[in-house]
């Protein structure tokens, strides 16, 4: 057994540049003679652009270049794409207004980039662009959700209604029949909160013309750089694939935020080449980055659950309107409709179910995915909706819940939601979760906080998630405008060292330390002498990135079948050196053998040979690297069950959460330590959005919240110590490894945990944030409403 292969907790290996502060991040790439770049953004959320005078802003000192939505259109740039097309019900495809890199005639929210300044230094950059000066007519904005169908204000002149589609899912005559024939109907009306995503590393980009090559290079912020690279050049036309380079070095962060194009790395990039080839650079501001990254979440919706007379569930109907923002996003049409209607099953065997989804544009910052993407909208929806159904009828929110899991003995299982889960054990989870919860006392714990004057709830949380993204095939006749496959290269060197090369890229996720393990699982060699290159287009095999929590899944899979073809081409040239037949040759931790004798050689060997090659096998090539593709067939399904408990203060409002399990089933796991780690980090996620955070905006469109000072953040203090449990015994049919994914199942389950946890503690539902003052009035409303009884 290899000392540090799959399975085995170690300590990551980027972490020694991480804590010591030698990471290298965009904003610390500086080169010789470069200029900087300031965005002035639109001050309105709605306005005509009248004029731009630039000749005062390219009076100012240091000044190279002042760029505008005119200039990009005079150099035949294109406008920033949607990379996924949905059609709506009647079969019509989605109505997309232009998305221009600066805005060109209009501007549609507020940050919306109006021109760009090119200069010597950041300072003289700012200043140059507060000073131009560009005359808007201010027209009324349309801000609200709720509003925007019938607004009579069009974000967009091509989209009538402000609608971008209308897009259905499910078996809508089924789900009437059987709600005609319900013993019980639960209704909720609820919505999923606006997210700003705070990445610790804002965004950043630093593009380079070489007049010599007539080649560019952008580093960027990025979580994906190959397709950063495919949209740059293919739809915005920066230049050539071949004639662009991209570089995601260290990431801090992304969260969904960092997957999609922006308009910022394509123009830096392109202004390089206005004034000559100097590198342009830029970096947000924090207070820039609110209004500028893509938002999150952003949803309202009804929803109803029909039950029989035993409780069982017979049908699920779902109406949501999704805000889309002012423009489409790179990925924002697939979140509210195939990623997140697929997932209304849940993990329950509801038979029936039907959704319908409106999305529309408001003149407000775009939305797009954000850590689970789709997936925590539809695990809040059904998991809230659970729990009022099982307390509207008087079961236990726990039992309700198990009488209506899918039994494990069911799988494969078919949803009516058109995804197919391979393999899952819901009991499982939920058994382990109640008992380090201990459900069972909590009524002695809810008094005891009485006694004290304080109110006590507990919640439950069933998710599941799909990771991984479907086939190509599949996504691709849904809509998809790329492939999800992962690739991979493994190269040895002449004295036995690993270099991997991965089209994925990790900002966090811990990539160098897990797929450094696979590698030395696989081949049997020293974990210590893998070393995994990524995010460098001009380095690594053309890749799909990182998101959905797709990496281990995808990548890894890529990577493991790069590492049998090493395994295969190495039986050979050992079946030689050994003087056997190929048949004969055995392998295992690192050693070729030769069956039932005591003959071998090292992997490290093989390698050698295989670039010395003065004693080799007639006819096989010399040196020893193999690439491999994966198309997965299937998403893989984690699931598990989160038990939040709390207890309010009535005179405040206050929540303080006491206690939180959850327990995962990620199938077979690489890493526990990191595996934790990312339950962590989802859970702080989703703590934040269930108890502080919300992005505001006032009826003109400005954003309320911008800043930390109007923004609620989670702080360590406000958390608990988290009981985080993995459980196995289902591993994913997927891939080889057995593994699904795990960095976003934290913010999927927990937000409804925690919900349930403050409705239990004080008898009505809050909508998220459950702020302080929202609790408080919810508890004094409900007095009322008693004492008036």
């Amino acid at each position: 057994m290899v000392e540090k292969g799959i399975g085995v907790r170690v300590v990551r290996k980027e972490d020694q540049r991480f804590v010591t502060g030698k990471g290298r991040y965009t904003d610390d790439i500086n080169q010789p003679g470069q200029a900087y770049a300031y965005f002035v953004r639109s001050p309105h959320a709605h306005a005509r652009i009248v004029s731009i005078d630039k000749a005062s802003a390219e009076s100012m000192p240091g000044v190279l270049a002042v760029l505008t939505g005119e200039d990009c259109a005079a150099d035949g740039l294109g406008n920033n794409v949607c990379g996924w097309l949905v059609k709506s019900k009647d079969g019509s495809p989605m109505k997309m207004g232009p998305h221009p890199l600066l805005a060109q005639g209009k501007v549609r929210y507020v940050g919306d980039p109006v021109a760009v300044i090119v200069a010597d230094t950041y300072q003289q950059a700012k200043d140059a662009g507060e000073a131009l000066e560009v005359e808007y007519d201010v027209l009324e904005p349309v801000v609200s959700l709720a509003d925007a169908h019938d607004a009579g204000v069009l974000v967009h002149d091509e989209v009538p209604n402000n609608l971008v589609y209308d897009w259905e899912l499910g078996d809508k005559a089924a789900v009437d029949a059987a709600f005609a024939k319900a013993a019980h109907v639960s209704r909720i009306d609820l919505v999923n909160n606006r997210l700003v995503p705070n990445a610790m590393e804002p965004r950043a980009a630093v593009g380079h013309y070489d007049p010599g090559s007539d080649s560019f290079t952008c580093y960027v912020t990025s979580q994906n750089p190959h397709v950063h690279r495919l949209v740059m050049s293919a739809f915005i036309g920066i230049a050539p694939e071949h004639k662009l380079r991209v570089v995601a070095p260290d990431v801090g962060g992304g969260f969904g935020s960092k997957i999609f194009i922006y308009s910022e790395e394509c123009v830096v990039t392109w202004a390089s080449k206005k004034i000559g080839g100097r590198p342009v650079k830029w970096t947000a501001e924090r207070g820039e980055a609110f209004i500028s990254d893509a938002h999150g979440r952003d949803h309202i919706t009804h929803a109803e659950l029909a039950l029989d007379a035993e409780g069982n569930c017979l049908a699920l109907r779902v109406n949501t309107k999704a805000n889309l923002g002012a423009y489409m996003s790179t990925f924002s049409s697939s979140i509210p409709t195939y990623l997140y209607a697929t997932l209304l099953a849940g993990q329950y065997k509801t038979p029936a179910i039907y959704a319908d989804v409106q999305a529309y544009y408001t003149n407000t910052v775009p939305v797009d995915a954000y850590r689970g993407a789709g997936r925590p909208e539809a695990s809040f929806l059904l998991e809230v909706l659970m729990d009022q159904a099982a307390r509207e009828i008087g079961m236990d929110p726990a039992e309700f819940r198990r009488k209506n899991f899918i039994p494990k003995d069911a799988f494969p299982y078919q949803t009516p939601v058109a995804l197919v889960y391979d393999v899952g054990n819901y009991e499982a989870t939920l058994d382990e979760a109640l008992r380090l919860a201990d459900y069972k006392n909590f009524p002695a714990r809810r008094a005891e906080s009485e006694r004290r004057g304080k109110l006590r709830g507990i919640g439950i949380s069933c998710y599941i998630e799909a990771c991984g993204i479907a086939p190509s095939s599949v996504v691709g006749s849904l809509g998809a405008g790329v492939g999800l496959w992962e690739s991979a290269k493994v190269r040895f060197t002449h004295t036995g060292k690993v270099q991997v090369f991965t089209g994925t890229h990790t900002h966090g996720q811990g990539h160098e330390t897990t797929f450094a393990q696979v590698v030395a699982d696989k081949l049997g060699v020293p974990y210590e002498d893998v070393e995994v290159i990524h995010g460098d287009t001009d380095k690594t095999p053309v890749g799909m990135g990182t998101y959905g929590s797709r990496s281990l899944a995808v990548g890894g899979e890529a990577l493991v079948k790069a590492c049998n073809k090493i395994v295969e081409k190495g039986k050979k040239i050992a079946a030689h050196m050994l003087e056997a037949a190929e048949a004969d040759i055995e392998f295992k931790n690192g050693q070729f053998s030769v069956a039932g004798t005591d003959k071998s050689v090292s992997m490290a060997q093989v390698a050698f040979t295989a670039y010395v090659p003065h004693n080799y096998p007639q006819g096989l090539e010399p040196g020893l690297e193999e690439s491999a593709f994966f198309d997965p067939p299937n998403f893989t399904y984690p699931a598990g069950t989160y038990v939040c408990e709390v207890e309010v203060d009535p005179a405040t409002g206050v929540v303080q959460i006491v206690r939180f399990v959850a327990v995962d089933d990620f199938g077979n796991v690489v890493n526990p330590m990191i595996v934790e780690g990312q339950v962590h980090g989802g859970l702080a996620q989703g703590i934040g959005q269930a108890l502080l955070e919300g992005a505001v905006y006032d009826e003109g469109g400005q954003l309320l919240t911008g800043s930390y000072m109007d923004y609620g953040m989670p702080r360590a203090d406000m958390l608990p110590d988290f009981e985080v449990v993995t459980v196995s015994g289902t591993a994913c049919t997927a891939n080889s490894l057995g593994v699904k994914g795990c960095g976003e199942a934290g913010a999927i389950g927990s937000p409804p945990a925690v919900i349930n946890a403050i409705t239990d503690a004080i008898g009505v539902r809050v909508e998220m944030p459950a702020t302080p003052e929202k609790v408080w009035r919810a508890i004094q409303s409900t007095r009322l409403a008693r004492a008036a009884e």
